[in-house]
C-alpha cells in the first residue's frame, strides 16, 4: 500500500513442486506431521486465498544472489534481472 501497489493475492515463488503440492492439499500426510508452524501458516493463507504460490525455475530465483555462492555468469544474469548495474557500465 505504501507504494500504491494493490494485490488481490500475495505472490510467493517456489522452485520445489513437492512443497507447492503440499500447500494445495489440506490432508495431513504421515511424512508431513512434523512440518514447522510457519509452513502451516502459509498453507492456511493459501486456503484463505490470500497467498498464491507459483512455480519458478531454480535458475531464476533472485534470492540466490544473497544466499548462495554463484558462478560469475549466473551472478551477472541475476544481478541484471534485479536491476543492479556493473560498476564498469556506470562511468
Amino acid at each position: 500500500m505504501d507504494y500504491d501497489i494493490k494485490l488481490e493475492k500475495v505472490p510467493l515463488y517456489c522452485d520445489n513442486t513437492r512443497a507447492i503440492n503440499l500447500t494445495k492439499n489440506p490432508i495431513q500426510h504421515s511424512k508431513t506431521e512434523h512440518i514447522e508452524i510457519k509452513h502451516h501458516f502459509i498453507r492456511d493463507h493459501i486456503q484463505k486465498d490470500e497467498i498464491e504460490i507459483k512455480f519458478m525455475k531454480t535458475e531464476n530465483q533472485l534470492e540466490d544472489l544473497f544466499t548462495k555462492p554463484l558462478a560469475r555468469d549466473r551472478f551477472n544474469k541475476l544481478r541484471t534481472k534485479l536491476g543492479v548495474l556493473d560498476i564498469k557500465n556506470v562511468c
